[in-house]
């Protein structure tokens, strides 16, 4: 009996000890992912992994064949085409952005993605390349024209978006009047859209260059009323890991060259017509 206890407690120490080895490996390897520059393994491999929300009209999306397409493609394409490195795209669960970044099954996160102080704390990023902001959308028959006539309201967000972190860090300013100070929250804004259509949820806190390409190419577009708020303007820029300084130095360059040749103008155009848009 004794003997048998010994050989199990044995069995145990030994398991402890391969699982915190193994525990200890995986921060390893996650930390060295962090704080490598990866520049030039992508570099000899030819090609960049970025990360994105493939419904994300109009900076990265499918169409109905399926092909990607959109602003932060053509944009992203275009910068790693100076070197000569091709570029794939990740479909990933947009709230798991940083975690995948870090875990190395991606190199960048291009996908309107916004940077802010929180953010920063755990992803290095580019110069902005493209300003945004939050609006909230609805439709017209809701009669909803300022953040107060959502009080008591059902209101849609994107989970990890910047409209769900602005909403968050600044509850006074919306959050806390709508119903039960708590958003629905969806995984793409396609769906969030389509229920705000079937009136499951008021009104939409969305990024602005997406309520602007949505409405516009919808047949009812004069059905939606589009609300500006009081959230500061946001910052579009390109996630990467901290370490991986020799990609920001290079992105930067490349999209600062994109800007003087007159490609980005072009880009604009190609995406937001005759709207304006601050790069």
């Amino acid at each position: 009996m004794k003997k048998r206890l010994f050989v199990l407690s044995l069995l145990v120490v030994m398991l402890l000890g391969m699982t915190t080895t193994l525990s200890g490996c995986g921060q390893s390897v996650t930390k060295r992912a962090d704080t490598q520059d990866t520049w030039a393994k992508i570099k000899k491999r030819g090609y960049v992994v970025v990360g994105l929300d493939d419904s994300f009209v109009p900076m990265g999306f499918r169409e109905k064949s399926g092909k990607l397409v959109g602003y932060d493609i053509d944009l992203a394409r275009a910068v790693f085409k100076q070197y000569g490195i091709k570029v794939s795209f990740q479909t990933i669960d947009w709230s798991m952005n940083a975690t995948e970044l870090r875990n190395g099954t991606i190199d960048l996160i291009w996908n309107g993605y916004t940077k802010n102080p929180q953010r920063e704390k755990v992803v290095a990023f580019s110069n902005t390349y493209l300003k945004n902001k939050q609006v909230l959308v609805s439709l017209k028959k809701n009669h909803i024209s300022s953040f107060n006539d959502m009080t008591g309201k059902t209101l849609g967000v994107q989970s990890g978006s910047s409209g769900y972190e602005s909403l968050e860090n600044n509850p006074k300013l919306l959050k806390d009047k709508i119903a039960k100070k708590t958003p629905v929250q969806y995984d793409t804004f396609t769906n969030a859209f389509l229920d705000l259509n079937a009136g499951r949820i008021k009104g939409l806190l969305i990024d602005s260059v997406y309520a602007n390409y949505y409405i516009k190419h919808e047949a009812n577009s004069a059905d939606y009323q589009e609300t500006q708020g009081t959230f500061k303007s946001e910052d579009f820029a390109v996630g990467m890991r901290k370490g991986d300084k020799t990609m920001q130095r290079k992105i930067n360059a490349g999209l600062k060259k994109l800007k003087a040749n007159g490609t980005l103008d072009k880009i604009n155009k190609k995406w937001f017509g005759n709207q304006k848009v601050e790069n």
